[in-house]
């Protein structure tokens, strides 16, 4: 056998040797890429993503689509190194330490939990968000989500309880409730505003010392008693931010005329109440997704646009979203032609 036959042998066994080894060794490495989209105008499964029930609604066109990022492993199902070297060559996905996406004293399971409940309180917020921006009245109240076992709060307030008061002082915000009950001191007793049901109570609590803070013993949060239903259906997707999109398709349902004009516009954002744009993650895989469903425009929080710029595809512009309001605003001045549209390059 020739030296240059016997050479190609050797790298070929040592190829050989590395690909099956790279397909069994299993690296802490997670791929992330281009995730599906979804419109928001549109439907899932023939259900509307967005369902409006007791309130007049009118017809949309184009898109106002979410974006999502897909990702492949975990501590359940690592990738293997293959899986890994093939992410780091590929542009559009990228491919980032397990820890950054499941902390080591969490779960898979529990992180793909907490993103289920990011996504129901992210469509409340939404909803908060586009009634705000509409001018239209809704109730905010204190929903008891859980109450300890070993608490005095146990077998006298329950879940799904509302707190209306505390002391006989009227609460909206679950601080409130939180800095009455700090007020106290260990031992002594706070009297709670309860609605359960069609039944309104009065019940007293006294506090124990937690960590050096009196507590009853109760996990609260905010929900909302709208006027009329919204249901939002977007099957398996999970976290918060697709809040900005939720909130544009909630208000170009609810108002005369298409919002989009007929335009393919995609988006991201986090959403408060009160209409503010937070920044998310997977920003580059996000506007690759965008792009291949065929949105022109991407409404970027603010946040992520030093980031945007970086990796935006070719066909698709940048437009910075700080605020609903402001998100509503350009949409509205890219589809009549007048007007400024915020960029995220300034």
């Amino acid at each position: 056998m020739s030296r240059r036959a016997l050479t190609l042998l050797v790298s070929g066994f040592l190829v050989l040797a590395l690909g099956i080894g790279g397909a069994l060794v299993d690296v802490p490495y997670v791929v992330l890429s281009p995730g599906p989209t979804e419109n928001t105008l549109g439907q899932i499964d023939k259900q509307p993503v967005i369902k409006i029930t007791g309130r007049e609604t009118y017809p949309t066109s184009g898109s106002l689509r979410l974006v999502t990022v897909a990702y492949q492993g975990g501590p359940t199902s690592q990738i293997d190194l293959l899986t890994a070297l093939r992410g780091w060559i590929d542009p559009t996905v990228a491919v980032v330490p397990q820890e950054t996406i499941f902390a080591p004293d969490r779960s898979q399971k529990e992180v793909e939990e907490e993103n289920t409940v990011e996504m129901t309180n992210s469509q409340d917020d939404a909803t908060a968000a586009a009634l705000n921006e509409l001018k239209i009245p809704y109730r905010t109240v204190i929903s008891v989500v859980s109450v300890a076992k070993d608490k005095p709060a146990a077998g006298k307030i329950e879940k799904g309880d509302e707190i209306t008061s505390v002391d006989g002082k009227p609460v909206t915000k679950t601080e409130e409730v939180g800095e009455a009950v700090r007020a106290r001191r260990a031992g002594e007793e706070v009297t709670f505003g309860i609605t359960r049901g069609d039944e309104d109570l009065k019940i007293t609590v006294p506090t124990v010392a937690a960590d050096g803070e009196p507590v009853v013993g109760v996990s609260m949060r905010a929900t909302y008693k709208f006027p009329f239903e919204v249901d939002i259906n977007v099957g398996e997707v999970g976290g918060p931010s697709a809040g900005l999109m939720f909130s544009l398709g909630i208000v170009d349902k609810l108002t005369e005329g298409p919002m989009t004009g007929g335009k393919q516009i995609a988006g991201t954002g986090t959403i408060k109440p009160d209409g503010t744009v937070g920044p998310i993650g997977g920003i580059p895989q996000k506007l690759v997704g965008a792009r291949d469903a065929g949105a022109t425009i991407f409404l970027t929080p603010a946040g992520n646009c030093a980031e945007a710029l970086k990796a935006v595809p070719d066909g698709l512009r940048l437009v910075k979203a700080e605020t609903l309001n402001s998100a509503r605003l350009a949409i509205e001045a890219l589809v009549s032609g007048k007007g400024k549209v915020p960029s995220c390059s300034g």
